[in-house]
């Protein structure tokens, strides 16, 4: 699958179940750095590049692909636009996956330090 298509939508026009396409849409380290900042609050793009270290079409395209299956969206303040997750269950999902790698033995932390396991 090419890199820059928009993750669920162009995924699920190609045949792929809406529910590999979701996983896919978490499968890319990016996306989920991106996903772990938006759930302190929403960021502006120029937030994520500077917080994350990436550069602006990069932040841009992930972005796109989060929208595409409607986990992120955004809202305008002037010339700004505001980016924030769309749904809380996401975080459930995160955390039954640390549950998931923990007991394979692969220990990690998708979701910010601050939330209870």
């Amino acid at each position: 699958m090419a890199m820059d298509r928009l993750c669920v939508s162009a995924d699920i026009a190609a045949g792929v179940s809406p529910a590999a396409a979701l996983f896919h849409s978490l499968g890319d380290e990016t996306r989920l750095r991106i996903v772990q900042r938006l759930s302190r609050g929403e960021a502006r793009v120029v937030d994520l590049t500077t917080e994350l270290g990436l550069a602006q079409s990069t932040v841009s395209k992930h972005l796109a692909c989060l929208r595409g299956c409607g986990l992120v969206d955004y809202r305008t303040e002037g010339r700004q636009s505001f980016y924030a997750l769309t749904r809380p269950e996401l975080m459930d999902l995160l955390a039954s996956a640390e549950h998931l790698l923990a007991a394979t033995g692969h220990d990690v932390t998708l979701r910010p330090a601050g939330e209870m396991r």
